[in-house]
């Protein structure tokens, strides 16, 4: 088991390059299950969730090779004799698993995938998934965890207008279409930067994708595809979740290797609440900031501002000069962070999918354990300007979607360690 150790009070100096996403990633990595031909992906990240889930693609059959130095995966589907079972010794840490039952399904006419296991933040039903890809033709049930579909004769494209905004089941849906026979229209999309990553992945391979208006797609499904080279695009949480460590601990950081357009939202946010940051296209500089304003946020799809984020604005609002507010929308359990949080000195309330944070507090160093991917990394930024040390333990919910980040934060003269215990 490991350890992050972090001391407060230390100034952030320097440049953090931004990695490729994880949430682009793993549904393209999904999608490659539909081609026989050649896949080269670029600017891959390098964090356990896409470890698994190479790891299960080569379960299934897939041949790949991850040049971790260069960040690059091919992979080949050359075995005629894949398997269609995604279990749940490699799906249990991971709720992005479940991506595989549309491709597995679509191509294959038959899976059975364990049902998701990942971050506690709440029951985030595989419904809407199974919704889209009945619609599609598939027949399915669920028995001892595990999701069993069937298409005997193949999918068919059709007409689905998704019952609510969900982005793991548009992407499903999406990839289940794009191999299914005939043409779908698929409304009432997430239309996240990753999910248009994707969609240009699977154009990259002949498929015939085109967006119509925000959240409506049409895609006529193709069985024979080409080969590809793909760029992952970068990581929008982490992003915002070094410019949020910029806001509260920098006296000059630049984050770069970006696209701000994709960050619009985050930015206005801190903007409003007073940061000092310089925005370019494809860097933002933020330099210290003597006051921050509270502010009142609500999670949504995007473009709104999301929920990836919330844990960590919540601790810059700990910094505010009054009270703000964050409303979670998108998941009902997903403010675990918050008696850690308090325990460091936060005084922050919970009424309902409502918290209420009281600023400016003094955080001081404390034996603290994370819950979540995004509530793990909200301790990291609460100890940089924390006083005295701060200990996390069950680290390895970091390590599911940041890459390195002790080393990128050392790069910038913080302190923080790992250690075995």
């Amino acid at each position: 088991m490991q350890k992050l150790i972090v001391k407060g009070n230390k100034s952030l100096v320097g440049t953090v390059k931004i990695s490729g996403s994880k949430n682009a990633t793993l549904p393209i990595l999904a999608a490659a299950i539909l081609s026989n031909e050649k896949i080269e992906l670029n600017n891959v990240p390098l964090v356990n969730d896409v470890f698994t889930m190479t790891k299960l693609l080569s379960h299934i059959g897939s041949n790949i090779k991850f040049n971790h130095r260069k960040k690059k995966i091919l992979i080949h589907n050359k075995k005629k004799n894949f398997k269609t079972t995604a279990p749940y010794k490699l799906l249990k840490t991971m709720r992005a698993g479940v991506i595989v039952l549309g491709p597995l399904l679509s191509k294959f006419k038959r899976a059975k995938v364990s049902l998701p296991g990942g971050c506690a933040i709440g029951t985030r039903p595989v419904d809407i998934h199974l919704f889209g890809l009945k619609k599609l033709g598939a027949k399915i049930k669920i028995k001892n965890g595990y999701i069993i579909a069937e298409a005997r004769n193949g999918l068919k494209g059709t007409n689905i207008n998704l019952p609510s905004i969900s982005v793991g089941a548009t992407e499903n849906v999406i990839i289940a279409a794009s191999y299914a026979n005939g043409v779908s229209y698929i409304k009432n999309c997430a239309c996240e930067p990753e999910i248009k990553n994707l969609t240009d992945f699977l154009s990259s391979m002949g498929v015939k994708i085109n967006w119509i208006g925000k959240r409506k797609v049409r895609i006529e499904g193709v069985q024979k595809l080409k080969p590809t080279i793909h760029k992952i695009m970068f990581d929008r949480i982490e992003a915002g979740t070094f410019i949020i460590a910029g806001a509260l601990a920098a006296k000059n950081l630049k984050i770069k290797e970006i696209d701000t357009k994709f960050l619009s939202k985050e930015l206005k946010c801190l903007k409003k609440m007073g940061v000092n940051l310089k925005i370019k296209k494809n860097e933002v500089l933020i330099s210290s900031t003597k006051k921050i304003k509270p502010i009142s946020i609500n999670t949504e799809p995007y473009p709104g501002f999301p929920t990836d984020l919330q844990a960590q604005i919540m601790v810059l609002m700990t910094k505010a000069s009054g009270i703000s507010k964050i409303k979670e929308n998108i998941f009902e359990n997903r403010f675990m962070h918050v008696p850690e949080l308090n325990r460091m000195g936060a005084k922050i309330k919970i009424l309902g999918n409502t918290s209420f944070i009281n600023g400016p507090q003094e955080l001081n160093g404390a034996e603290v354990m994370a819950t979540d991917l995004r509530a793990s990394v909200s301790l990291v930024l609460a100890g940089l300007v924390a006083k005295n040390k701060t200990i996390i333990n069950r680290v390895y919910h970091l390590d599911r979607g940041y890459e390195k980040i002790e080393n990128k934060i050392k790069k910038c003269k913080g302190k923080i360690s790992r250690v075995e215990y």
